[in-house]
């Protein structure tokens, strides 16, 4: 897609911001003398996991971090487990991720509770999605976090801003609602059985976007002015588009990301990050004994 210089100024690419973290991550590590060690635990034969596992690899090398995959073509729950525990216990390891999705005969919040949350580099366990919705330390949601940091390298005002998330997972909509308060905005989370979604996408000053559905989001659903983070990603006509209709809307909002290059370039940059965090926080905890 071909914009105009005016409208090329209103894309917010994730490249740019996701360089910077990387090269402190990498500045960071470089000053550490221990090997900072994620290890994926990748069941089954997911083509689009494949391809995620590939470029978590990818940014893992360019920052300095050992990445290790753990593949099962197939496995029992109690066996998941108690690797998982054996994880928890291997001091080399920094950082454990279950590649998700994975298959319904396992129970998955059990099983991510499994993983101690000084590990738990997708912020989504319990303990860290309670301290970050009671606004303490804790390891966040990559793609919540890099939204964030997104938003304040484009220098995105957030006190005060309305802010709707058509999205109530733990990955992006619920992680963000504590994030956003921090920064004092006020926040709505709406989904599938939202009624009159339009009435609220309407009046976001920010608007956040992860259905899933291709151009699901179009010109005359926003306010003028309005900053769009278009988390969804889909194949349309052998193309990857997001969820927000871009050249229908990019005329009437203030800044969009663009898909791809956009929201997905952070999710990864920020997991390296939670990688950093993770061994800073299990040190600290080392010292305090």
């Amino acid at each position: 897609m071909m914009l105009g210089d005016n409208m090329e100024d209103k894309i917010m690419y994730g490249k740019p911001c996701a360089i910077k973290i990387k090269e402190y991550i990498k500045k960071e590590i470089e000053n550490i003398k221990d090997v900072l060690k994620l290890v994926v635990i990748w069941i089954g034969d997911d083509e689009a996991s494949s391809i995620y596992i590939k470029n978590k690899q990818k940014v893992c090398e360019e920052v300095g971090i050992e990445l290790e995959t753990i593949h099962y073509e197939n496995i029992e729950e109690k066996e998941l487990i108690n690797k998982i525990k054996e994880l928890n216990n291997d001091m080399t390891v920094t950082g454990i991720l279950i590649q998700l999705p994975i298959s319904d005969k396992f129970n998955t919040e059990e099983i991510i509770n499994k993983i101690n949350p000084l590990k738990d580099v997708d912020g989504i366990t319990d303990c860290n999605l309670g301290s970050n919705l009671k606004g303490n330390k804790g390891i966040f949601s990559c793609t919540a976090f890099g939204i964030m940091k997104l938003l304040d390298y484009y220098k995105v005002d957030i006190e005060g801003k309305n802010v709707v998330i058509i999205n109530r997972s733990v990955l992006v909509g619920k992680p963000l609602v504590g994030l956003l308060l921090r920064k004092n905005a006020t926040v709505t989370i709406c989904h599938s059985k939202t009624v009159n979604l339009k009435e609220y996408t309407k009046k976001a000053d920010i608007l956040v976007v992860a259905v899933g559905k291709p151009h699901f989001i179009k010109k005359d659903m926003i306010k003028k002015n309005s900053v769009i983070i278009d988390v969804g990603i889909s194949r349309m006509n052998n193309k990857i588009v997001g969820d927000v209709n871009l050249e229908d809307v990019i005329d009437k909002c203030k800044l969009i990301t663009p898909v791809p290059k956009g929201v997905g370039v952070m999710t990864t940059t920020m997991l390296a990050y939670n990688v950093l965090e993770c061994y800073k926080m299990q040190k600290e905890v080392t010292n305090e004994r």
